[in-house]
């Protein structure tokens, strides 16, 4: 009997081959939201540039703050940071080697103020204090709010030629334009370089000398203006329009006499060049036609561009300088995946190394270059190290007129287990739109990708026309056409997955935050038949009142965004920018809606969801609205991003169908408030009365 049963199954498995189908595979359990979107475990390694200690960034009873502990002994790191809200997400090490450099803003507001910290007494000073901008009367701006518009301090330059200072640009004069200070990081004083009344940004040597500055033109190019030697400032290069977000200086060799520029003047896809600044030679470096050069490894003290990278499907370096090609092949033989050198000692004997899959969390190594020895650290999510997550399948789609739209599909792996990147049947797909819209989607392990396509959805995201990387013919071809092209491009997409029998027709969801979220709303409004719900993150409603509401320091820049959004300036542009708006069209939605929203997002104002939640309350159109009052562009405190994650895994299992985890206490420590449509998603309203009652 027992014999005849295995032969039984032999058979039925056979005959499954042959009938081309493939053996179901086992559901994996759920993989908890906190695991993903919670904090990682290790982040932002880091050394010191003398090669004595080690950073990373890891939670303090769930923030996440600096940590320090001896190169050769991490684990005997402490934290040297004692942040206890929103958490540190930027810090270097200063040229001293005894004091790390953070940047911390207020409650999401992007208005960052400069942190110096001593690793040995831990002493945080705070060297940028400003909470104010005087008026042109001498009173404090206000917000529409009423609260004072606090400056924002840059990191302008760090060089190790002056180990106790740094560069620092502060907008607490006039709130449009950044002034250039000299900062001792031990005193705290600063010295006033350059008053800046015109200029959107400089560029610095490691003299901190003013080199260049830049400046927007009428058409949307920029104007690159040199020192005159008598104060002031004269022509030096003029960039079109069409190249500005592929051609900019990028540093100096080591005599400070060879400018290094990423460069698409001349050519589709930027290219690195030098520039002698004496004789004005210009040579190309390296260009590859698929692709912008997207990154580069330059010796920290010589200067030397050692190797170069482009990302067209997945990264991929090139190594130009001998002195490194062995380390390059080394480093390939320790781990598979990405290589990435995030840092390197001064006198660069050892690397951080990181290595990037799709399907598996990052691997932090420490590289000892005289012995040829990378030594593993710790990987940044250990709970990921032996989860079930699936492969990322680069895919490249042809739009309807022409263009490739570099591609990201993954697939729930029990749906496609011999990973071709072909479901056995067609799933809820979930399109996932990047912001920007001046970015791009990469290949490597994607939380939001891993996340949905364990609950059972086949996720994509496309880089359509517009997107960054892939030449200034493909980013131009987005020109005002926000709500146009751009959305056709996602359509097509949409489109590709449901013919490649990838997608369900009737269970495609639309998500995103920024532009992804602006995405969102103009699928359900342009194009209402084709999703069946949306989740918009952080997404402008209104292009006219967003352009209108950009923050000062963003002005200099507003002719970028007149030749490549609209311009709210003219007539003709403002018809342009109405009829590209979501908000207009509000009467269209029919399908269930989902807005998160951070009170202090500096770019996308409240206003913006807020505007488009009343429409659709005036027309009985049901949507469910979240808001963090302690957060801005998007969520950083992983309490709010867990309990967004909860509400939106929620809302997509009711409309898609897909797996879901319960609320459970996910709203624990969030400053979750939802003002309209609590009864539109399956336990929220339970869920907030519990927390209501702790």
């Amino acid at each position: 009997m027992k014999k005849g049963l295995i032969c039984l199954l032999g058979f039925m498995f056979i005959t499954m081959v042959f009938m081309g189908c493939k053996p179901a595979a086992k559901e994996p359990p759920l993989i908890a939201r906190k695991v993903l979107f919670g904090n990682p475990d290790k982040a932002s390694v880091q050394i010191s540039h003398d090669g004595r200690y080690l950073s990373f960034l890891a939670p303090v009873n769930g923030v996440l703050n600096v940590w320090v502990g001896p190169a050769d002994a991490p684990e005997k790191a402490q934290p040297v940071t004692a942040d206890n809200n929103r958490g540190i997400r930027i810090y270097f090490w200063a040229y001293t080697n005894k004091h790390i450099i953070y940047a911390q803003d207020l409650a999401g507001d992007e208005n960052w103020q400069i942190h110096v910290v001593d690793i040995t007494t831990k002493e945080d000073r705070n060297v940028t204090p400003f909470e104010e901008i005087p008026g042109p009367d001498g009173k404090p701006i206000t917000l529409p709010n009423g609260k004072p518009l606090r400056p924002m301090a840059q990191i302008q330059a760090v060089s190790h030629k002056f180990p106790e200072e740094i560069l620092v640009s502060l907008n607490n004069r006039n709130p449009q334009f950044h002034d250039i200070y000299r900062l001792n990081i031990l005193s705290g004083d600063l010295k006033l370089v350059q008053q800046n009344d015109s200029f959107m940004s400089f560029q610095t040597d490691d003299d901190y000398n003013l080199r260049f500055a830049a400046r927007m033109t009428p058409d949307g190019g920029l104007a690159l203006f040199q020192p005159d030697g008598k104060g002031g400032w004269q022509p030096f290069d003029t960039i079109p329009m069409e190249d500005i977000m592929t051609t900019s200086p990028i540093g100096f060799d080591r005599d400070g006499q060879v400018l290094y520029m990423i460069d698409s003047r001349g050519r589709n896809t930027a290219a690195l060049i030098s520039v002698n600044l004496k004789t004005g030679e210009k040579k190309l470096i390296f260009e590859d036609p698929r692709a912008d050069v997207s990154n580069i490894m330059m010796h920290p003290v010589e200067k030397k561009v050692e190797a170069v990278a482009v990302e067209y499907l997945r990264i991929e370096w090139t190594v130009l300088d001998e002195k490194i090609k062995s380390d390059h092949e080394y480093l390939k033989t320790v781990w598979n995946g990405d290589i990435y050198v995030t840092d390197r000692t001064l006198d660069d004997k050892f690397w951080v190394v990181s290595y990037v899959v799709d399907d598996g969390p990052v691997r932090y190594y420490l590289y000892d270059r005289e012995n040829r020895q990378a030594r593993f650290l710790f990987t940044n999510r250990k709970e990921l190290e032996n989860a079930r997550l699936s492969k990322m399948h680069p895919v490249v789609i042809k739009s309807r007129d022409g263009l490739n739209l570099v591609s990201y599909l993954t697939l729930p792996g029990w749906r496609d287990p011999d990973n071709d990147g072909r479901p056995d049947k067609p799933l809820p797909m979930v399109l996932y739109v990047h912001g920007g819209p001046w970015g791009r989607d990469s290949w490597g392990l994607n939380p939001t990708h891993q996340w949905l396509a364990n609950r059972g959805y086949a996720v994509l995201s496309v880089n359509f026309r517009g997107s960054t990387g892939f030449g200034k013919d493909f980013i131009n071809a987005g020109n005002l056409e926000w709500g146009r092209k751009m959305h056709d491009d996602l359509i097509d997409a949409v489109n590709w997955a449901i013919e490649n029998k990838i997608a369900e027709k009737d269970r495609v969801a639309i998500s995103g935050g920024s532009y992804g979220g602006y995405a969102t709303l103009v699928g359900l409004t342009f194009t209402p038949d084709v999703f069946a719900c949306g989740v918009d993150v952080v997404g402008p409603s209104n292009l006219i009142t967003l352009l209108e509401s950009i923050p000062p320091y963003w002005k200099p820049q507003l002719d970028m965004f007149a030749s490549r959004v609209g311009d709210p300036r003219t007539e003709d542009g403002r018809r342009l920018l109405l009829e590209r708006s979501p908000l207009t069209y509000v009467d269209r939605i029919k399908k269930p809606l989902l807005i998160g929203q951070g009170a202090n997002d500096p770019r996308v104002k409240q206003s913006e969801s807020d505007q488009m939640v009343k429409a659709m309350q005036e027309k009985n159109i049901p949507v469910t609205y979240v808001l963090f009052p302690d957060e801005g562009h998007g969520f950083a405190r992983p309490e709010n991003r867990l309990a967004f994650g909860a509400i939106s895994e929620l809302f997509l299992a009711r409309h898609l169908g897909g797996r879901a985890e319960e609320i459970g206490d996910e709203f624990k420590g969030s400053t979750i408030q939802v003002p309209q449509g609590a009864d539109q998603v399956p336990g929220l309203k339970e869920a907030l009365a519990l927390l209501e009652k702790r």
